[in-house]
């Protein structure tokens, strides 16, 4: 279908060892990911320091479109990336402020 859009859930490791240079584009990478989420590009992004692990949901018109993405965040050349499609993607407003009866 022309124009839609499919959701990518990437899975990023981190090394063991955050190298200096890695731990000093962190702020490049935030700005990064909240100019993405902005744009609706990025649905979620989760991070694990214990796992040294970091997920992201993509939402893009093509995988080519997500790897264009992905290369321009500041901290992937230090990680290993895995793409997996995703079949469907569902998740609650967590800003959709509560309806309240009182």
């Amino acid at each position: 279908m022309e124009g839609s859009l499919t959701q990518y859930m990437v899975d990023f490791t981190m090394p063991q060892e955050l190298p200096e240079e890695f731990v000093s584009r962190i702020p490049h990478q935030r700005a990064a990911v909240n100019r993405l989420l902005n744009e609706g590009k990025i649905l979620n992004y989760a991070l694990s320091l214990e796992n040294s692990k970091l997920w992201a949901v993509f939402s893009v018109r093509s995988e080519s479109e997500l790897m264009q993405i992905i290369q321009t965040l500041p901290l992937t050349r230090f990680m290993k990336v895995r793409i997996n499609e995703l079949t469907f993607y569902n998740a609650a407003h967590p800003f959709a402020p509560a309806f309240s009866v009182n």
